[in-house]
């Protein structure tokens, strides 16, 4: 049995191109119903902002892996100087049964929500034809930063502008060099939201407040998934989820939008329609197109399961007896 850390994880290197492809190699392999996933429970005690998941699957066909990872969210740990999220990976070998690996995971939680953004933005970015093209963040935390790196590397030169919000404020030594001649700290969200040609949130509001519909021809990655008023999305007509059984709970977005605007299953499309339909080109290009990820267990098993084949090919990691 193996154990990696997040040191480990950074000496194999961030590689998006791989990363994006494991995504929509798992994608496809989900289309084919070659997975098991059950929808993931919370564990909630104390407060009740806290909250842990677990989150199981195996994955079939060229990743061939299972295992679970188990998440605990404290949103109000940012004020004792604690990351928010602790994650940690146990995999087996879906034949026998025996563990692999064990996995400090929070860096590899943020690889799998990242590459999975960036599986959408390659798609959106090939559709639509995209040029010059102006990012931007609102919270930026490792998400946030984990997400600029990716655009950059899916953008390359098309991207010409990032716009950065966050309420914490930012400071210029967190912004990678390469793209601090084009990065922007905005003095709010408005300012952000109303340049940017893709906006990602990334925060851990807990209310929402985004109140104005966004501009035409836009990609809106809601990764935190609870940041937009259902009054500022309710005319995109474009909703991408992972998963509808996932997303449609938690009091997400896509949650308020069923409960009071009656937004169905039938109206939004997934991942599989995207890459195996290219369901994005189905929508005028002045049309905005709003993604939200709940995030499924089967990407956090795939991208581990790339790391631990990374790992023991370089002979990465600490071996466990």
């Amino acid at each position: 049995m193996k154990y990696l850390n997040n040191a480990h994880i950074k000496a194999l290197g961030i590689d998006w191109p791989k990363l994006i492809g494991v995504i929509e190699t798992t994608v496809r392999t989900l289309a084919k119903g070659d997975f098991s996933q059950p929808i993931k429970p919370y564990l909630r005690f104390g407060h009740p902002s806290q909250r842990i998941i677990a989150m199981p699957a195996f994955v079939g066909g060229e990743i061939e892996m299972c295992g679970i990872k188990w998440i605990a969210s404290y949103p109000d740990n940012w004020r004792k100087g604690l990351p928010r999220a602790h994650s940690t990976m146990i995999l087996n070998d879906p034949i026998n049964g025996k563990p692999l690996a064990i996995i400090e995971s929070s860096l590899l939680s943020g690889l799998r929500t990242s590459a999975v953004s960036g599986l959408v933005l390659q798609h959106y970015a090939a559709v639509r034809k995209l040029e010059s093209t102006r990012l931007g963040i609102v919270g930026w935390g490792p998400i946030g930063r984990l997400h600029a790196s990716m655009c950059a590397s899916v953008l390359d030169n098309k991207l010409t502008q990032i716009s950065l919000f966050d309420l914490k404020g930012i400071e210029l030594n967190t912004i990678d060099p390469l793209l601090r001649p084009i990065t922007k700290i905005t003095s709010d969200w408005r300012e952000a939201y109303r340049n940017s040609d893709i906006f990602t949130t990334c925060t851990v509001s807990n209310k929402r407040y985004i109140d104005e519909r966004p501009p035409t021809n836009m990609l809106l990655l809601n990764v935190s998934l609870r940041d937009y008023l259902p009054s500022s999305i309710r005319d995109i007509q474009a909703i991408l989820v992972d998963d509808w059984n996932e997303v449609c709970r938690e009091n997400t977005d896509i949650e308020q939008l069923h409960l009071e605007l009656g937004l169905t299953r039938e109206a939004t499309f997934t991942l599989s329609d995207m890459v195996l339909s290219n369901r994005i080109a189905d929508y005028d290009n002045s049309e905005s197109i709003f993604f939200n990820p709940m995030g499924l267990a089967a990407f956090d098993v795939a991208i581990a399961a790339y790391y631990l084949r990374e790992a023991d090919r370089l002979g990465v990691g600490v071996a466990l007896r």
